[in-house]
């Protein structure tokens, strides 16, 4: 055995691929149907660290993986984060509510059980999962009981919130305003044919109807043409209509009835394609901007990004990698294509001078401290500072010639590496520490302080956030992960989900209130 962690420890890269090679195995493991996934290799890191501090990963490891992390769910969040901030208030100050009485829950069952200040601060950090927050607390108390705390607390701290996201995912209470929009609705697409005199134009119908509908096609005298917003249905007219199910059979009725002519088929003057984009000039823009109407004679119904179509709607801001479904003349065809670009490999491909620009720019903010009473600083850290960031230039999507926009499945992917990243170092630093502290009588009492510090935000999460907070199934999932800051739960619930947007919405919404109240409380409770 002697020989093997030998080996290992010489050989930090083969010990690193090992953590997370074995977590993969394990993670495929299922308990009472629940897959272990990704989390699965901050227990495997756990496990093997056990037997020898030595194997612990540098920190850098630990740092890369959690700036990825942070950066690519906030560039894919960002877009929509903003607007969540409009029904989101709620949900902020339930967990910022949940953090503080938290705390008082850790000081009053600390002192009960005889536990000294600095431990029951860093059983707060563990049981809560923020590393930051343990920083934070050994540098301004500076004691080394805190990392006792945290590794004792830590492993619950994730196990706990794990079921409580399992939990809400089964969870059926939905609230009566959610904290993020609701995901987008299936799209479908009808012929109509026009049987009423004196409707509007196609521009009013779509207003209408709150932008949620789309043209695409009309035929008049047997001749089929895009459709343009000046146009005005007449008696005998047939058009295609694209939208939610329940608009478009609404539009039906308002305008006639559905035809047994499909439009699309029709494809003697125009045609249709999905088109790739790849082209940094047209990503980064509205269609609106792009003005594919006067540039081509063409119109853009629906964007695929990821596995979710969107309504193209004028607003709708284009990313690399995003299918859309053109409709335009056969002969203008390919110039539609060309300007997209339309290249698999070109949509895939990182853009570094956006991506490594606006890692810089969130380790700077990270490294922004702001005085406090008594002399402490607060800093966002290195993961908070990435997630603002990547929040603020996802939303910006460009600027002048830079484009900060990640194509979606190239995003995701380096988060999930990330991610991986960061459970093998923290599993791989905890093991031994956790072996240390088991074998003390004050190992149990700290255990029992994070079971109800972690039992308590559990709790109030999972009953109130639905209740009060606007949260639930994949939403609450998603803020349960926030609220831990913890990557593992945030990539269970991905998983379980099959990424649902709305699971990294949650966690991105609540993720830096729970960040700054948990480095700023941490070191005030060693201190009681």
């Amino acid at each position: 055995m002697s020989g093997v962690i030998e080996l290992l420890t010489e050989h930090t890269v083969l010990l690193y691929f090992l953590y997370i090679a074995v977590g993969a195995v394990l993670g495929q493991i299922r308990i009472r149907g629940v897959l272990i996934g990704p989390a699965a290799v901050l227990f495997a890191a756990l496990a093997i660290s056990a037997f020898d501090a030595d194997l612990a990963l540098p920190e850098i490891v630990g740092q890369i993986g959690l700036v990825l992390f942070a950066y690519c769910v906030g560039v894919n969040s960002g877009p929509t984060f903003f607007d969540t901030l409009r029904t989101g208030g709620r949900a902020i100050a339930l967990v910022a509510i949940t953090l503080l009485l938290a705390a008082g829950v850790a000081i009053g069952v600390g002192k009960l059980l005889g536990l000294e200040s600095p431990l029951i601060a860093g059983a707060y950090t563990g049981a809560l999962t923020n590393t930051p927050a343990l920083a934070a607390a050994t540098e301004q108390l500076a004691s080394s009981l805190p990392t006792v705390g945290y590794s004792v607390t830590y492993i619950f701290g994730v196990v706990g919130m794990l079921w409580a996201a399992s939990s809400a995912l089964k969870g059926k209470m939905e609230p009566k305003v959610s904290a993020v929009p609701d995901p987008e609705p299936e799209l479908t697409m009808v012929s109509i044919r026009v049987d009423k005199s004196g409707l509007p134009n196609l521009r009013q119908l779509i207003t209408n109807h709150d932008d949620k509908i789309r043209f695409s096609r009309v035929r008049r005298n047997r001749v089929v043409t895009v459709a343009t917003d000046d146009f005005v249905p007449e008696l005998g007219d047939v058009v295609s209509v694209i939208g939610p199910e329940t608009l478009v059979n609404e539009v039906a009725s308002q305008l006639g009835h559905p035809s047994t002519l499909h439009l699309e088929l029709d494809r003697r003057e125009l045609d249709f394609r999905r088109i790739t984009v790849s082209s940094s000039k047209a990503a980064g823009r509205s269609l609106a901007e792009l003005n594919l109407l006067d540039r081509f004679g063409a119109t853009a119904t629906r964007v695929r990004r990821g596995d979710i179509d969107f309504l193209a709607t004028d607003d709708f801001i284009v990313h690399v990698g995003d299918r859309i479904r053109i409709t335009a003349p056969k002969t203008r065809i390919d110039e539609v294509s060309a300007f997209f670009g339309d290249s698999e490999h070109g949509a895939s491909a990182l853009n570094p001078v956006g991506f490594m620009l606006g890692i810089v720019i969130g380790l700077l903010i990270g490294l922004i401290a702001i005085p406090l009473p008594g002399g402490a600083k607060l800093s966002l850290g290195i993961a908070g500072g990435a997630l603002v960031a990547g929040l603020v230039l996802g939303r910006l999507h460009r600027t002048g010639p830079i484009l900060w926009s990640v194509p979606f499945p190239t995003a995701n992917a380096l988060g999930q590496y990330g991610m991986l990243a960061f459970l093998a170092y923290a599993g791989s630093t905890s093991g031994s520490k956790l072996v240390a502290a088991l074998q003390t009588d004050v190992g149990p009492r700290l255990f029992v302080v994070g079971l109800v510090i972690t039992g308590f935000a559990a709790l109030m999460l999972r009953f109130l956030g639905p209740r009060w907070g606007g949260l639930s199934g994949p939403t609450l999932s998603g803020a349960m992960g926030g609220s831990q800051t913890q990557p593992a739960v945030l990539a269970f619930a991905n998983d379980r989900t099959t990424a649902d947007p709305r699971v990294s919405l949650g966690y991105a919404l609540v993720y830096p209130a729970a960040m700054i109240i948990k480095v700023l409380v941490a070191p005030l409770i060693g201190l009681v």
